[in-house]
Parts: C-alpha cells; sequence; structure tokens
C-alpha cells in the first residue's frame, strides 16, 4: 500500500501540472505502519529515510519474489530464492563494508561484512571541516580495547585488536548522514559545523577495498538542510534535475530554480551522491 502511494507521489510531481505537490497520502499511509511518524512532531530525517527505505524494500522484493516464481519453472527454485531478497531498493541504495579485525597479540585476521544504506559519518570538527574529512574519520583504523577487546579464536581469550573499515560493494547512489546531534558534557547538542562537499569528481578509491570493482566517483544529486535546534527545526531540501541539470530549492510549498553556489550550506544534513 505505502509502495503503491509511494508510486504515485512520483507520477504527481514528474507529470509537471503542479508547481508543488504534498506528499500528504503517502505520509498518510505511512504512518499507519510507522505510528511514529504519524504524529505531527519533530523527527529525524535519517532514521524517516532508513524507515521509508526498509518499508520501499519490503514491498518491492514481495513483488520480485512472486514475478520469479511465476516466470520460472519449478526445476529453478534455486535461483528464485536468492532473488527474493533484492529489489530496486537494494540495487540503487545498498552498499557493503567490511571490518578488518586485527588481533594485537597472535596478529591473526578476521573480516566482518555489513551491509548499509546510509553512512553515518562523524563530524571532526566544531567549525569547518570538508566531507574527506568526515570520511578520513569515519575510515580511521580504532583501538579495540578494555571493555572493547574481542574474543580472538586463535588466542582463545580476550585481546586487544585494531578494526579497519573498507568499502567492499560501493552502491550506485551513496547517501552520506552527517552526524549534526552529539554529546558533550552528558547534554546533545546540535554541531553547526560548516562542511564542504563537492558537487562532482568525489573519489572514494582510498575507501574502498581492492576486491571491489565498483566505480568510486560520485556526483552529488541532492541535499537535505536542517535548520534549528535540537528542540525545533525545519527541513529544506536542494534536488539535481537528472534531465535539465538545474538545481531546484524545495521548502514545504515553495519550489525555486537556484544557483549551484547556493547548494553549498551550513545547513546540510544528509547528501545523495
Amino acid at each position: 500500500e505505502s509502495a503503491t502511494a509511494f508510486g504515485c507521489l512520483v507520477a504527481d510531481m514528474w507529470l509537471g501540472k503542479f508547481d508543488y505537490v504534498s506528499p500528504e497520502a503517502f505520509h498518510s499511509i505511512f504512518g499507519k505502519r510507522y505510528p511514529a511518524f504519524s504524529r505531527r512532531t519533530q523527527h529525524d530525517a535519517q532514521e524517516f529515510l532508513i524507515c521509508v527505505l526498509d518499508d520501499l524494500h519490503e514491498a518491492f522484493k514481495e513483488v520480485r519474489a512472486q514475478l520469479c516464481q511465476e516466470r520460472q519453472s519449478p526445476a529453478a527454485g534455486a535461483s528464485t530464492r536468492s532473488l527474493s531478497g533484492t529489489s530496486i531498493i537494494t540495487q540503487l541504495f545498498e552498499g557493503q563494508l567490511s571490518y578488518a579485525i586485527r588481533c594485537l597479540t597472535c596478529r591473526a585476521l578476521t573480516d566482518r561484512p555489513e551491509s548499509f544504506t546510509v553512512l553515518s559519518l562523524p563530524i571532526p570538527s566544531t567549525r569547518v571541516c570538508s566531507l574527506q574529512d568526515c570520511l578520513e574519520c569515519f575510515f580511521q583504523p580504532d583501538m579495540l580495547t578494555r571493555n572493547n577487546q574481542i574474543h580472538c579464536y586463535w588466542c582463545g581469550g580476550n585481546q586487544d585488536a585494531t578494526v579497519t573499515a573498507s568499502i567492499t560493494k560501493a552502491p550506485q547512489i551513496i547517501i552520506f548522514h552527517l552526524k549534526r546531534f552529539a554529546w558533550q558534557d552528558k547534554h546533545r547538542r546540535k554541531l553547526s559545523t560548516t562542511v564542504c562537499y563537492p558537487f562532482s569528481d568525489l573519489d572514494l578509491s582510498p575507501y574502498i577495498s581492492t576486491s571491489c570493482c565498483n566505480n568510486t566517483e560520485y556526483s552529488l544529486c541532492a541535499v537535505v538542510n536542517h535548520a534549528g535546534d535540537l528542540d525545533y527545526g525545519h527541513y529544506t531540501a536542494f534536488c539535481k534535475h537528472s534531465v535539465t541539470k538545474h538545481w531546484y530549492s524545495f521548502d514545504d510549498a515553495q519550489v525555486t530554480k537556484i544557483p549551484d553556489s547556493a547548494v553549498q550550506a551550513d545547513t546540510a544534513y544528509l547528501l545523495f551522491y
């Protein structure tokens, strides 16, 4: 039901008959499955995005599995099952990380794979930094000591270790979540750091595993902005038209064409490449 409503919303947007389109119908139906989002209160755009992607994935993979069952003979049941967990959502947005964990005692190396649709990046500065700085901070090796020690299979006990993340499968569309809401001195606050992000030629090759053969250069296609603080905020979006290549600002019922220079904003919260 929510997938159908989302399809209608996208169709209305691309018909071009209206100055703006309200997502009210989709929001109402989506709120039935996720009651927390049905209330007209403050919510986090990243949490909402993940729920929408998960919901659409579940809907589309069911349809895909049904189509595979209809098109393939019973003898091909194995391939039908292998496709049932995929959807257009996973094809577009799902990437794969690998965490290389090395025991500092016996030097044994183990890999732990993990799928992702959104990468949540720390912001290493309180004033100004670049998206590359955020990526460097996310992918830098980390020490696992004391309460975070690993249980080493080869040593047979808890040991200190290092862990290093790398991308083993780069998604077609990669989404970065800038972690602007952080804890400081037992209080949660919003970081207003200026994060400079490139519009094109974002090269992820330094963080890509040698086993990955995907394209690693990306161009910016959308930005979700958050203005305000922890208790009150307002979301807007910048989106690049896939045909005309012009940028547009979406602010409730106000949809306006904007220059490229306006897309670099201090309020950026989610980046779509």
